[in-house]
């Protein structure tokens, strides 16, 4: 089985999350939607509703799981035998810091390859921060979000 683990805050999850997913399913027979937890970080969503949005967004994918670790990444594949991780790439700002974390990660694991999907033109400039500054704001954030989610108002 070829297993792979998109990590990620997804604070909140969006369209071009959603994408690199349903992509993803193209190339892998799994994908764990890992939900990375930083202490010092300060979320806009809580955990729980972090692990709702994403299944909700999947509900019909039995292939998608959605899980939460803490701890390096790199060690959660190998936790969860994932031969593969999954990245998105937006701009090529993304690209030097995804590829310099993917040299680190191959260097502590070789048994684990770090596959970059190109988000596409038309959700390239979706992120997540631009996403929770919209909702900080009170701005409608729906045409970002997958089509299953609803931000209580």
């Amino acid at each position: 089985m070829k297993r792979a683990i998109f990590p990620g805050s997804f604070d909140p999850l969006t369209k071009g999350h959603e994408e690199l997913v349903k992509r993803g399913l193209e190339l892998f027979d799994e994908i764990i939607v890992a939900i990375g937890t930083n202490a010092n970080k300060k979320y806009l969503f809580s955990l729980e509703e972090r692990i709702d949005f994403i299944q909700k967004t999947f509900h019909n994918e039995p292939r998608v799981k959605v899980e939460s670790y803490d701890g390096l990444t790199i060690e959660y594949c190998k936790q969860r035998e994932a031969q593969f991780m999954l990245r998105g790439l937006r701009t090529s700002a993304d690209f030097e810091f995804e590829r310099a974390i993917a040299q680190i990660n191959k260097e502590m694991m070789p048994s684990v390859e770090t596959v970059f999907l190109i988000t596409s033109a038309e959700l390239s400039a979706i992120s997540s921060s631009i996403v929770r500054d919209i909702i900080k704001n009170k701005g409608d954030a729906s045409p970002f979000l997958p089509s299953g989610i609803q931000l209580k108002s």
